[in-house]
């Protein structure tokens, strides 16, 4: 007589348990990451972007009304998390120049990031078809960024370790400093984008600048 075996060998019946609609834009997300990375905004197709999601595009639309609006979501999902490991909480036991250069570099570490430039070339490059990506983009990378560093500097005026009129012009004096014309370089001229080394050079040549100024001994 055969044994039955345990009912806990047997496999469960019915429907697979369904993703939820987070777990789905995450994925859809990702995949969209990899292809406007790979084959660029223009020639990705949002059939190509379902497939690669292993969705149907009616469930893509359902999620996101467009391409756009999924370019628009993929850029903010990303800065989102890089902002989130964006350390901007330096050791206060250094010296103030030591804290600022290493508040710096974290920014730069976001600003420079390559997958963030190749985002922003991407921007740029549909800007005059979608105007509302570069704003978007704008907001929520570098006026983020920009904002972080005020706040820091904010911070450290309360705690009496600097000594500014106007965090906000100084956070987008130095942020302008740290990573504009190496944005611009790797973006319009193909330049590789700077070394951790360099990096960290121009944050304390930065540092150097707001805190001593760059005015020659007086006679």
């Amino acid at each position: 007589m055969a044994q039955t075996k345990p009912s806990s060998e047997s496999r469960p019946r019915g429907r697979p348990p369904v993703r939820s609609n987070d777990e789905t834009k995450k994925i859809v997300l990702e995949a969209a990451r990899h292809a406007f990375a790979v084959d660029g905004y223009a020639a990705t197709s949002t059939e190509e972007l379902a497939r690669g999601a292993g969705i149907s595009t009616k469930t893509l639309y359902r999620l996101f009304p467009g391409k756009a609006a999924l370019f628009e979501a993929m850029c903010a999902d990303r800065l989102e998390r890089l902002l989130s490991d964006v350390n901007l909480q330096a050791n206060n036991q250094a010296d103030i120049e030591t804290s600022l250069a290493a508040v710096l570099v974290a920014c730069a570490d976001l600003a420079l990031d390559p997958e963030v430039v190749a985002l922003q070339r991407m921007v740029l490059q549909q800007s005059a078809t979608f105007p509302d990506l570069a704003a978007n983009f704008y907001r929520d990378g570098i006026a983020r960024t920009a904002a972080a560093l005020a706040g820091w500097l904010r911070d450290q005026v309360r705690k009496k370790r600097l000594a500014l009129d106007n965090a906000d012009e100084a956070a987008g004096m130095m942020i302008g400093m740290m990573v504009s014309a190496p944005q611009r370089a790797a973006i319009y001229a193909s330049v590789t984008l700077p070394s951790r080394t360099e990096i960290e050079r121009r944050a304390q040549a930065c540092a150097a600048i707001l805190l001593d100024g760059c005015r020659g001994a007086s006679r």
